[in-house]
């Protein structure tokens, strides 16, 4: 039997191996149509792997920062497992969102449909296989030179945003050069991500360099059309790591320690966007 066969068809050893470690799946509402030229992105989000069984999957309620991100019933999902370069994509659906006790207190889980099948990516192709698309949000990546100057920016980008909304337009996908704290040169990343309490970006090998300058950064994320302008963040960088491309993963944790407000609205408007997608898979199915 061939290799890459051979390690489909046990992905469920790797369900195990993930539980048994404490690990996660990443998963994303599966928000493409058969339409031509569908361009809607997808927000991938990580989350801890519970339980499973013949049936369900059962996993750490998506959310970040306090907040749990809203999913509906029947919800058509994109489950992906990772275990080392290896990388598997499904389609399942949610089953319900409740919650559960533990030593720690109560905590939300959301269960999804165990899948038939599985199928394995292909290297150069890490975020798509025949039959399931993942496209990631584009971020434009800044050194953060000086962490005070980011605090009038992110007020600025907030009002633009809801006045935007008011008036039920949109900004440019780009970014403003006169809406920048002081920052260093920009580079563009891919979302790969979002945890509980900051996001992962793919880096590529090219601009690999620009993360080792500093350790905090300005990020501009677009979330068009859900949010009417490019919502931006502070971000420091935890770990990093190279895939088997060269292409550099980037673990960085979210800064809102200039403002506490801003940390509100930025994960409000993440679940915005999720809850615009789910509106747009049920167009789709």
């Amino acid at each position: 039997m061939p290799a890459n066969r051979s390690r489909t068809d046990r992905w469920r050893q790797s369900l195990e191996k993930i539980r048994s470690r404490g690990g996660g799946l990443e998963f994303t509402v599966n928000n493409k149509s058969d339409t031509q030229g569908d361009d809607s992105k997808n927000l991938v989000w990580r989350v801890r792997l519970l339980d499973y069984d013949d049936d369900t999957i059962t996993l750490e309620h998506p959310g970040s920062m306090g907040l749990s991100f809203h999913i509906e019933p029947e919800t058509p999902l994109i489950g992906i497992i990772s275990v080392g370069q290896n990388r598997w994509m499904f389609h399942t659906k949610s089953i319900s969102s409740s919650k559960q006790r533990s030593g720690n207190g109560p905590f939300k889980v959301l269960k999804v449909y165990m899948p038939e099948k599985v199928e394995r990516c292909m290297r150069r192709n890490f975020d798509r296989t025949s039959t399931a698309r993942v496209d990631l949000p584009t971020v434009n990546v800044w050194p953060l030179l000086n962490h005070a100057s980011a605090g009038p920016v992110e007020i600025a980008s907030r009002m633009m945003i809801e006045q935007l909304r008011e008036q039920g337009t949109t900004a440019s996908p780009g970014f403003d050069p006169q809406m920048l704290p002081e920052v260093g040169p920009r580079f563009e990343a891919r979302l790969a991500n979002i945890g509980g309490g900051g996001v992962g970006l793919v880096v590529d090998k090219e601009n690999r360099a620009a993360l080792d300058s500093v350790h905090l950064f300005w990020l501009s994320v677009n979330l068009l059309p859900a949010v009417p302008a490019p919502l931006v963040m502070v971000a420091r960088m935890a770990h990093t790591h190279i895939d088997s491309q060269q292409n550099t993963y980037a673990g960085l944790a979210f800064d809102f320690s200039q403002s506490t407000d801003h940390k509100h609205f930025v994960v409000t408007q993440i679940d915005r966007f999720i809850r615009d997608s789910q509106t747009q898979a049920r167009k789709a199915a």
